[in-house]
């Protein structure tokens, strides 16, 4: 394994320079200051950009945050009641229809209030603008990332969001027509589930500015249950804006899966903060190469979709012998490795045409 690392590294397995050791890299994390974790955080957002030939003309980006557990007394942890353990909350922003990485931002472990999440949204544009400048963003989250300081900001800065809506007594009133029909025909066709879509106009959360609520009702023998949206986009049906932007919304969680669950980047133990935000830099530059692997992989194949775990188990975790000549370098695997034919796809991808 030593060998094939360095070998991805530009070196020669049996005569080229060491790698560093993890006492090494263990001492590059406590070395940065607050400035440089800030540049090194910065250069994930440059890194997404840069993945892309040219600007695109319309991205949505999904912001989530995930549960870190901690055991021990690091900086930023804190008790979570929901949670019931001291934990942190870090930030996780991918381009979910890509599964790209764009930002992930070390925090405390509690709710995010509106200006910390206005803060960070604001400083993610600004960098993301400074490449793309003409590019149109749209923000997408659950209901605690999209308070009355973010809408605002959006709107006055020419974004489009669509959050999450927790609902209360008054927006019920507004749903209960439609919600009443959706029972009524549900009880009238016998049906198993029965959905409906809607929208209105609501601002009694957003000091009287009015803006469009989308609702998906649902019935079943269950009950009744109510899912709403608050969005800035003019354009689409509530049915669309539910099937289309919102369910998507569900595959941030399966790309902070793995990022945290199949790279272990919840091992953040070390007791400073800025050390710990560092360890996020390799993780996320981890989840880049695993991502660029399964994206060279031809969609027949059945690695195309996996996991990084299995990716790992598949292609990384092989057998093999290293020979080193004086003028090349053999790499021989075993007569039955079950990937024999990826491999040797991937190999003549590889090559580089000849005249």
């Amino acid at each position: 394994m030593r060998a094939s690392f360095k070998l991805a590294c530009g070196r020669l397995p049996g005569r080229g320079l060491d790698l560093c050791s993890q006492p090494t890299v263990s001492r590059c994390e406590n070395a940065p200051t607050l400035r440089e974790v800030v540049r090194l955080t910065y250069a994930t957002i440059d890194t997404y950009c840069a993945s892309y030939a040219r600007p695109l003309g319309v991205v949505t980006l999904d912001i989530d945050e995930t549960v870190d557990i901690v055991h021990g007394h690091q900086q930023l942890c804190l008790f979570n009641a929901h949670h019931d353990e001291r934990c942190f909350m870090p930030i996780h922003v991918h381009d979910t229809a890509t599964s790209r990485p764009v930002a992930i931002l070390l925090r405390p472990g509690k709710t995010p209030s509106g200006q910390e999440v206005c803060g960070h949204v604001r400083r993610l544009v600004r960098r993301i603008r400074s490449h793309w400048p003409n590019t149109q963003l749209t923000i997408r989250g659950d209901g605690h990332y999209g308070p009355l300081e973010v809408m605002a900001w959006c709107e006055a800065n020419a974004m489009n969001y669509i959050f999450g809506l927790p609902g209360n007594a008054v927006l019920g009133r507004l749903l209960e027509m439609a919600a009443d029909d959706v029972r009524s025909r549900r009880a009238g066709a016998q049906a198993l589930v029965l959905r409906r879509y809607t929208e209105t106009r609501y601002g009694a959360k957003f000091r009287g500015c009015e803006r469009r609520v989308s609702a998906r009702i649902a019935s079943s023998a269950m009950g009744l249950d109510i899912r709403c949206v608050v969005t800035n986009l003019c354009c689409g049906s509530a049915e669309w804006l539910d099937d289309t932007l919102c369910c998507v919304h569900g595959q941030a969680e399966n790309l902070i899966k793995l990022h945290k669950g199949h790279l272990a980047s919840n091992r953040t133990s070390c007791r400073s903060a800025l050390a710990n935000q560092v360890r996020l830099v390799p993780h996320t530059a981890a989840y880049w190469l695993m991502l660029t692997v399964r994206d060279a992989i031809p969609r027949p194949q059945p690695p195309a979709t996996a996991e990084f775990t299995t990716l790992r188990l598949r292609l990384l975790k092989i057998a093999g012998r290293i020979t080193e000549t004086a003028t090349r370098v053999r790499i021989a695997f075993a007569a039955a490795c079950p990937e024999a034919g990826l491999f040797r796809g991937a190999a003549h991808s590889l090559q580089l045409a000849r005249p």
